[in-house]
């Protein structure tokens, strides 16, 4: 990803003002280096190239001229400019007058209804007179403050013409008006509001100051280079003797000085230095984050999904134990408060209890934050894009957030390898209503019957996700509930798709096998999803089931492991959990019958598996060796 100095292809400069004012002039001496005596009515239009702009971007210079243009002409180059030089004679009264009573004025009403470009003042002629007319000038800049800056200069002595584009290049990559207020000598409360998530994201300690080491990162991140010791002490000498509390007693720039940094740098006119700041991390002409910057463009095939990798994974730990201030391995309402304090809004609500693992207190763990974060990264990739950004992700020209995701390989590959190279899964509960779904899906976040009210899961659809072993290896299993209002329920394709699916009857329910061999054999039958027949409520006496095959038969005819007996409560294993990973894992599992109830035997059958391979790789090494 290339993070731009501007959203600025190009920058389209536009001079106008009265006849004789020089605007002419202006342009070729800059093209030529030299005042020309004869001068046209107006230039053709100019294109200098990049590589000889200071800000090495390409740059139009357009001319006009009332002899050859109407007023509807005027008004269309306007709308297009970027950037307006309204040039005045020093040496003519009338022309200086006329900026007030009738250029600006006619720039404003022929813009009133889209964006008006910042306008750079020129006093030209100045190689005439003896005097200036700053004084002047500045009332303009106060009375009309789309008047960005003010520059005299002299078209035939070639001073300060360089400059006066300049400035206008500079007015349109690096405004003033966004992110600083001259009249009050200070930040805008949007720049402001920008520079302090900047200070957050930078302070690596989370201690509200930047030491030298978060300091020289800062200075690396955008301007490529580090910050000389005596450099950097000149920096804090500065503030000392300028503002109270810009350093710290242990000599560490605090908000305040990083704050007055800036607008001391606006101050001597050096916006492009907040402006790279800005832009390095990702703020746009309008002081947002960009889309560019927060959605790096990804493409996902059919058939794969998106996991948060090892170095994502380092990376939101690593956030969350700089704000986890207590280290009692959970975010209070504070600490979370304060993490969250560089992003708009707080990814979750008050229901991120109900999804991932937290503390007794109803908390967010460690590993509960790094769940949330692999499930959203299954789920909706842009928003852990765009989190990933508001933290403060590294991101430069060569690394943005794609360097925390992993595209996982299709799905049809992992049935051709029969193993998945996946480490999120995802398992789809279906059942008919009341069987225990909800519950089966929050056991799997260690919430049991004795703890979770009736009221509170009535009606709510679950999704939870938790870490299970398979193994040795961790893996993330995803419980997403799915309700079968009746017994012939159509499922959307979007139901039916997931990694493995599991059946729910409840066994003190003579009516709710039913509802699953029917989604079984309508859409699970013929497919090569993996599936796991459940019963609830295994705790209770268990009534036959009025279907024309009891659930036994029905999984051993199907080639489907036996029914898995589950209760929720709080003496429930885990077992559950880790054969459905693990049958996510090895989804050519879905037709044997080896994933009995007794743990043992469905261990050692894949154990046997593979030892079996290993010894079969071994033999075709040594057979080469033998001949």
């Amino acid at each position: 990803m290339v993070v731009r100095v501007s959203s600025h292809r190009n920058v389209r400069i536009l001079l106008v003002g009265d006849r004789g004012v020089g605007k002419t002039s202006l342009i070729l001496s800059l093209v030529s280096e030299e005042f020309p005596e004869d001068v046209p009515h107006k230039a053709e239009e100019i294109t200098i190239p990049a590589d000889v702009t200071p800000e090495m971007v390409p740059t139009n210079i357009v001319d006009y001229s009332a002899v050859e243009q109407t007023d509807l002409q005027l008004t269309e180059q306007l709308q297009r400019a970027h950037v307006v030089c309204l040039v005045y004679s020093v040496a003519d009264d009338d022309t200086l007058m006329r900026v007030t009573t009738y250029w600006l004025p006619y720039i404003r009403e022929a813009l009133s209804h889209s964006r008006r470009p910042p306008v750079i003042l020129v006093g030209n002629k100045v190689d005439l007179v003896e005097y200036s007319t700053v004084d002047a000038a500045c009332d303009i800049m106060e009375e009309f403050p789309e008047v960005e800056s003010f520059v005299e200069c002299s078209a035939k002595t070639l001073k300060n013409i360089s400059e006066m584009f300049y400035y206008a290049q500079k007015a349109v990559l690096h405004p003033t008006g966004p992110i600083y207020i001259s009249d009050r000598q200070d930040l805008t409360d949007e720049c402001k509001k920008a520079l302090t998530r900047i200070f957050k994201v930078c302070d690596m300690d989370n201690d509200g100051l930047l030491n030298d080491v978060e300091l020289n990162s800062f200075q690396k991140r955008c301007f490529d280079t580090p910050l000389r010791p005596e450099a950097m002490e000149d920096v804090k000498v500065v503030l000392r003797k300028n503002i109270s509390g810009g350093v710290s007693p242990n000599n560490c720039i605090t908000l305040t000085g990083f704050l007055f940094l800036h607008c001391l740098f606006m101050q001597r006119g050096r916006s492009h230095t907040t402006w790279t700041v800005l832009r390095k991390f990702g703020y746009n002409e309008n002081l947002h984050m960009s889309k560019e910057f927060l959605f790096p463009p990804i493409r996902v095939p059919n058939g794969c999904s998106t996991e948060l990798n090892h170095k994502g994974q380092q990376f939101f730990t690593a956030v969350f134990e700089r704000f986890d201030k207590d280290k009692d391995g959970a975010l209070s309402p504070f600490e979370q408060e304060s993490l969250f304090s560089m992003c708009p809004a707080p990814p979750w609500g008050s229901d991120i209890k109900d999804i991932v693992p937290t503390n007794h207190q109803g908390w967010v763990t460690l590993h509960g934050f790094i769940c949330f974060w692999m499930l959203t990264t299954l789920h909706d990739l842009p928003t852990t894009l765009e989190y990933l950004a508001y933290l403060g992700y590294p991101i430069s020209d060569d690394e943005n957030q794609l360097s925390a995701i992993t595209v996982t390989r299709e799905k049809r590959v992992d049935l051709l390898k029969r193993q998945s190279t996946r480490t999120v899964y995802e398992c789809h509960v279906l059942g008919a209503v009341t069987v225990g779904k909800s519950m089966l899906c929050r056991s799997h976040i260690g919430q049991y019957l004795e703890d979770v009210p009736d009221w509170e899961i009535q009606g709510v659809t679950q999704c939870t996700i938790n870490m299970v072993h398979v193994y040795g290896q961790e893996k993330y299993l995803v419980l997403k509930d799915i309700d079968l209002p009746n017994k012939d329920a159509v499922l959307h394709p979007a139901d039916v798709a997931c990694d493995v699916v599991c059946l729910v009857y409840d066994g003190t329910n003579p009516q709710s096998f039913e509802y699953i061999a029917n989604v079984f054999t309508k859409y699970y039958q013929e497919s090569k999803v993996p599936v796991m027949v459940v019963c609830t409520k295994a705790d209770k006496p268990q009534v036959r089931q009025d279907f024309t095959i009891q659930p036994a038969d029905f999984c051993e005819m199907h080639k489907l492991s036996p029914p898995h007996a589950f209760t929720a409560s709080r003496d429930s294993s885990a077992e559950l959990f880790v054969k459905l990973a693990t049958m996510s894992a090895f989804p050519h599992l879905r037709d044997l019958s080896i994933l009995s109830n007794e743990s043992i035997v469905w261990k050692a059958g894949l154990g046997i598996a593979f030892v079996a391979a290993i010894g079969m790789i071994v033999a075709r090494l040594i057979k080469p060796a033998s001949r």
